[in-house]
C-alpha cells in the first residue's frame, strides 16, 4: 500500500524518483552494514557453545572496518591460549 502511494507521487512529479532511489540505496548499506556488525567476531549468539568467540581469533586477523595505522601483519599474540 505504502509501495503504491509512492509510485503514484513518483509518475506525477518525477523529480522524486532520485529521491527515492538514494533513500532506497541509504536503507540498504545501512542494513547490510547492521548485518555485518552482528556477524562480527566480538558478538556472540550462542552463549552455550562458544561463550567466548574471541579468544579464539588470531592476531594477524584486521576485526576493525578501516585500521589506518595498525599493521596486523607484524603483530604477536599476547598471553596464554585459553
Amino acid at each position: 500500500m505504502m509501495f503504491r502511494a509512492a509510485v503514484e507521487h513518483a509518475k506525477k512529479h518525477p523529480g522524486l524518483i532520485p529521491q527515492f532511489f538514494f533513500i532506497c540505496l541509504g536503507m540498504g548499506g545501512a542494513s547490510l552494514y547492521l548485518i555485518r556488525l552482528a556477524r562480527g567476531p566480538h558478538v556472540t549468539w550462542d552463549k552455550t557453545n562458544n561463550p567466548e568467540p574471541w579468544n579464539k581469533l588470531d592476531p594477524t586477523y584486521q576485526y576493525k572496518f578501516v585500521a589506518i595505522t595498525t599493521d596486523y601483519k607484524n603483530l604477536k599474540k599476547e598471553g596464554p591460549n585459553f
